[in-house]
């Protein structure tokens, strides 16, 4: 499951129009993938976590941790912000952990999409289990 909230765009509008943008790049996967649109990433946490999930930030913090050490259960949501302002405070101070993926050189951030890659695959791989996500 993909919850889509915020400004994210979802493969069909709030008339239930298909995004013909979306459609072009995703390749037929908007149709396969279950995804839910929200206004508000708060409500899911916060909904999602008094289901017993465990709420993972993939963001660059002062209190982020290597994602290499992060261990996943099954029920873990990742939750992804925007990729030039990153996620606010107020969806930080909600999730259990704040996890990102060390950087070499001179950039400081990954494409939101590569970032997404990395860390999924990490979980799935490392754990087995169905992991959900916010972008």
């Amino acid at each position: 499951m993909i919850y889509l909230a915020g400004v994210t765009p979802a493969p069909r509008d709030r008339f239930g129009r298909v995004q013909k943008e979306i459609a072009k790049v995703a390749l037929g996967a908007e149709t396969s993938v279950v995804w839910e649109k929200h206004t508000s990433p708060g409500r899911v946490i916060a909904t999602l976590r008094r289901g017993g999930w465990k709420v993972a930030a993939v963001e660059q913090d002062t209190h982020s941790k290597n994602y290499r050490n992060f261990k996943t259960g099954d029920r873990t949501l990742f939750i992804f912000g925007n990729e030039v302002r990153g996620l606010p405070s107020s969806v930080l101070k909600k999730c259990n952990a704040i996890i990102e993926i060390p950087m070499h050189g001179k950039k400081e951030s990954l494409n939101v999409s590569v970032a997404a890659g990395i860390i999924l695959f990490s979980a799935v791989s490392h754990s087995g289990v169905a992991n959900r996500g916010i972008s």
